[in-house]
């Protein structure tokens, strides 16, 4: 197995994508469509002896296009066969649109949320000009949770871990004695991967990401390959130290509605995170949603018209979350 690493000025940065050669030639994950990408994991791939008309198979983690959007490119070149979860499949295939891309939902949810003026328009600036992110039209083949594949020998297994994404799935393998899994962007090294903003057809985003992190932890993998950055040592700890990091979060967003009373998605965001540009405007107060969300689905707030407000007071936040 190779990691080929990959620039990404767009979004996070440092995508992987990872090859495996035998039988098959195979890649889990393939960058953003553009160019520098693009150059990128051609040159990667050369150094393997592999071009994309080699490629025989793609496993996607997720539909967004740093992971899926030069997918098409490769499948026009090759044939491949392009696996993805159910759930992320009709984005991929470009059957549905995202939030990125319908600006009649984006609109609603930016209404909802309460972006200013400045802030909104930017956003949607920004959105308007990386509208090719996606890349060609891709034939996809889903798969379900538990769904099992040969990999030149080895067995993949697709382990659905909803919350950054809807679809996102890690897949299981046992290489060389020890036991791994390509994890996407459900944990990474350095950053905690966005919850709300990232995916906003997940509902209860933040209760599903607390469950998939559980899963996680009970995996026990020796060994995480995420989309981003370095391989993880210790998937189970860093699992734990995100839901640790989103249980201090609720108790920030409790401590704005205590200080500050009634507010909307985005003021809790600007008390979170501050000052905001490009993709972020869309992440931060997604976050914010997601856990003003988690506690309106507990009963410790209640939502009027756009603004949420306490109505417990002292909450046990601890009992909001699994305990793996």
């Amino acid at each position: 197995m190779e990691r080929i690493r990959l620039g990404n000025s767009v979004f996070e940065g440092q995508n992987n994508v990872y090859l495996l050669q035998g039988e098959e030639t195979v890649l889990v994950d393939t960058g953003v469509a553009t160019e520098p990408t693009r150059t990128d994991l051609v040159e990667g791939l050369a150094e393997h002896g592999v071009e994309f008309a080699d490629v025989d198979r793609i496993f996607l983690t997720h539909w967004h296009n740093d992971h899926a959007g030069l997918a098409g490119e490769i499948q026009q070149a090759s044939g491949a066969t392009v696996h993805a979860h159910e759930a992320d499949a009709p984005l991929i295939a470009g059957e549905e649109s995202s939030l990125l891309e319908e600006r009649t939902r984006q609109q609603e949810m930016l209404e909802a949320w309460q972006l200013p003026d400045e802030p909104r328009e930017e956003l949607l600036a920004f959105l308007d000009g990386h509208s090719d992110l996606r890349g060609e039209t891709v034939d996809v083949t889903p798969f379900s949770d538990g769904d099992t594949f040969d990999v030149n020998g080895l067995t993949f297994e697709a382990v659905h871990l909803p919350g950054h994404a809807a679809g996102l799935t890690a897949f299981a393998v046992e290489r060389e004695g020890r036991r791994e899994a390509f994890v996407g962007d459900a944990i990474l090294p350095k950053y905690t991967p966005n919850v709300g903003g990232a995916d906003v057809r997940v509902e209860a985003p933040l209760e599903q990401y607390a469950d998939s992190l559980v899963e996680i932890v009970e995996r026990d993998w020796e060994r995480a390959l995420p989309g981003h950055r370095d391989p993880i040592d210790d998937p189970a700890g860093r699992a734990r130290e995100i839901l640790s990091h989103h249980r201090e979060r609720t108790e920030n967003v409790v401590d704005v509605l205590e200080r500050h009373s009634a507010c909307d998605v985005w003021t809790v965001s600007h008390h979170l995170f501050g000052e905001l540009e490009t993709i972020h405007i869309l992440h931060g107060p997604g976050e914010a949603f997601a856990h003003l969300d988690h506690l309106e689905r507990h009963g410790i707030v209640e939502r009027e018209a756009t603004e949420y407000r306490l109505i417990v007071d002292d909450p046990d936040v601890d009992a909001l979350f699994p305990s793996p």
